[in-house]
């Protein structure tokens, strides 16, 4: 009899002759004398088996069907409904592409009570972990999985983290019909990727507010999830399903000091990059610097150039002044602050007497402090980059990017923060950037997005 079995996440097709006519994402494996595929290509192999005729036995399939469904429904909004049917419509295989705020995790409820399957949610971060189970549990009213950050619970329905996904895939990626990854964009890594080739699961919903990668791999969502299958931006849905914003560009600039250091600092960056060849536009340009910088001291003092000008034009003195009239302005409205490292971030906590939340932070720490920021007990909250995601904070209508990288994902994630819908709510974000430095062409590359160039 051929038997179909799931082994390592991969598929193991057994019964038939190496030369046999199989499906074509099968190969022969001498070694375990069957041919294999990649668990990924599950739903491809069992459509070519029923095509070609051939009877089999399905024992890879470990999947169940759920006996429940959404036990407290909320009214979808018409994108979400327009997203499930094109999610149906596409064989309940692709990503849809929704701003923040706009409820990606509602519409994967709903895709989860259509296809009724047992189902596996990745997330990028324990605090998203977290909130997808409490989301999961209060919506279907059952217990629900957990894998990382310690735990290892399977249910009919599961939440984990990359990290575990593609760890311990091999191990149960046969259990779920369904598997929905937010925030997709992760997913094309050289490890991530794993959670998806691993996984049998037929059925696939990809999630992400912004799926380019400056790598160019986020064309390999295709053959992880599947196509884009809808796609909204922010200034298709503000003001009727993102609050109305707006975007403030300033210009700081340097004291006469700190210009003075910028100057000598950067030029002796620039003039090592000149005299090596080092053109820093390559993709190769970073890697060659930091391995030339290390070859002399002339080169570890051009890095410490590096370094020493980032940091003026991150945290100039102007940035903090300025600043502080902004928490001054909107001191009725719950503000986030977001800076490009740890050292700004505390700098601005400790002159402002701000509560920060970095990648130092412990969860139960970050938990109060978002809590008490939610509740209104603190008007402000700085970050470095840890809330670029996995944040959800309604009341928040003011952000204020005091430094950042030249990430496009980044800057419309940041403005994603304040864009959940209040009645009344005006969202408004501010860029400070430091006049007559790098930041400048950094901030022109931030803000390649339709959300920076329509007027408010």
């Amino acid at each position: 009899m051929i038997e179909l079995k799931f082994h390592a996440g991969t598929l193991e097709l057994r019964g038939l002759a190496a030369d046999a006519s199989v499906p074509s994402a099968c190969k022969w494996d001498g070694r375990a004398r069957c041919h294999r595929a990649p668990a990924l290509a599950y739903a491809e192999v069992v459509r070519a088996l029923r095509r070609q005729g051939i009877e089999y036995s399905d024992a890879a399939r470990g999947y169940s069907e759920l006996d429940f469904g959404l036990c407290v429904r909320r009214e979808p909004r018409p994108f979400q409904t327009e997203a499930l049917l094109a999610h149906r419509k596409g064989g309940s295989r692709g990503v849809v592409v929704l701003p923040t705020g706009a409820g990606k995790s509602h519409l994967a409820l709903l895709v989860i009570d259509d296809r009724r399957r047992s189902t596996l949610v990745v997330a990028p971060t324990l605090d998203l972990v977290r909130q997808w189970y409490d989301l999961l549990r209060t919506s279907f009213g059952v217990e629900v999985g957990v894998v990382g950050g310690g735990s290892y619970e399977l249910k009919a329905l599961t939440v984990t983290t990359y990290d575990s996904a593609y760890l311990h895939m091999q191990n149960f990626g046969a259990r779920f019909g369904l598997v929905v990854f937010d925030e997709c964009h992760h997913l094309p890594g050289d490890t991530y990727r794993m959670a998806a080739e691993l996984c049998l699961a037929p059925y696939r919903l990809g999630l992400t507010a912004t799926p380019e990668r400056p790598d160019g791999k986020d064309g390999d969502l295709e053959h992880l999830i599947g196509p884009t299958l809808y796609r909204k931006d922010i200034v298709e849905l503000s003001g009727e399903y993102l609050s109305d914003y707006e975007t403030v560009r300033v210009e700081i600039e340097l004291s006469a000091e700190e210009r003075a250091e910028y100057a000598a600092e950067r030029k002796l960056y620039i003039d090592f990059l000149r005299a090596q060849g080092i053109q820093m536009g390559r993709t190769s340009g970073w890697s060659d610097f930091i391995m030339r910088a290390a070859r002399s001291s002339a080169g570890r003092r051009a890095f410490q150039g590096y370094l020493r000008q980032r940091e003026l034009a991150f945290g100039a003195s102007g940035k903090l002044r300025h600043l502080e009239h902004l928490l001054e302005l909107h001191r009725a409205e719950r503000t986030l602050i977001f800076t490009q490292d740890n050292a700004t971030a505390y700098a601005v906590s400790r002159r402002f007497l701000i509560p920060a939340i970095t990648h130092q932070t412990k969860v139960k720490e970050r938990s109060e402090i978002l809590q008490r920021f939610s509740s209104g007990e603190y008007g402000a909250v700085v970050t470095s980059k840890v809330l670029n995601e996995g944040v959800d904070v309604p009341e928040a209508s003011v952000a204020v990017v005091v430094s950042g990288s030249g990430s496009v994902r980044e800057h419309v994630q940041r403005l994603g923060r304040i864009l959940r819908r209040k009645e009344n709510k005006r969202a408004i974000l501010y860029e400070l950037v430091s006049k007559g430095t790098g930041e400048a062409s950094t901030s022109e590359r931030r803000r390649e997005h339709a959300a920076y160039r329509t007027p408010s």
